[in-house]
């Protein structure tokens, strides 16, 4: 039993560890786009993946932070 709590907890940091490392290439990815944006006009694609990503990290970090330090307030019907 104790082996398998010890293989959830190193799955659970190769996760967060994948989560970052996502997060770190996503912002690189969008500074990449700023800068192409300001030499020339994005394509379709580019304006496309651009907008996603940045969409995206902003429902990463709102999830994030709603899970970590929000506070669950159950309805009462």
């Amino acid at each position: 039993m104790k082996s398998l709590l010890e293989n959830i907890s190193l799955l659970e940091n190769v996760y967060e560890l994948s989560m970052a490392v996502l997060l770190l290439c996503s912002l690189f990815s969008v500074r990449l786009f700023k800068k192409l944006k300001r030499e020339r006009k994005l394509s379709v694609f580019e304006f496309t993946m651009y907008m996603l990503i940045r969409i995206s990290i902003f429902l990463w970090l709102t999830s994030f932070l709603l899970i970590r330090y929000g506070t669950y307030l159950p309805l009462n019907f």
